[in-house]
């Protein structure tokens, strides 16, 4: 009887757990933080799987499934914290590529003005 009575306890909490806000506003805040680094761009299969998984958090939380709808918005805001990350470090080789082209193009045209042969 002890048993039954836990069980219908832990039921009743699960029935009443309120809906992850501050989950599901942290996964719209890094989307949104993911476009502003051109994520769409430069990571969109992640940035993609962001959204997706925001949108099935929400609606998670529409049929009461908190705990899922809690994972869903976590996953969602990792995903797209990674898209992000991604696109960051894809802007940063440009540059890093950009000024190696730049360093080597100086260095022949010291080299060219010098009369030095490489």
């Amino acid at each position: 009887m002890a048993l039954g009575l836990t069980g219908a306890l832990v039921l009743g909490a699960c029935a009443t757990m309120p809906p992850p806000t501050s989950g599901l506003q942290a996964a719209h805040q890094a989307i949104a933080g993911a476009e502003r680094a051109e994520a769409g761009r430069y990571a969109p299969g992640e940035l993609s799987e962001a959204r997706a998984k925001l949108a099935s958090a929400d609606t998670a939380v529409s049929t009461q499934r908190m705990t899922m709808a809690a994972r869903l918005a976590e996953e969602s805001q990792v995903e797209a914290e990674l898209a992000a990350s991604k696109s960051s470090e894809v802007k940063a080789q440009a540059v890093n590529d950009e000024m190696r082209r730049s360093t080597r193009i100086l260095i022949d045209e010291m080299q060219r003005s010098s009369g030095e042969k490489p």
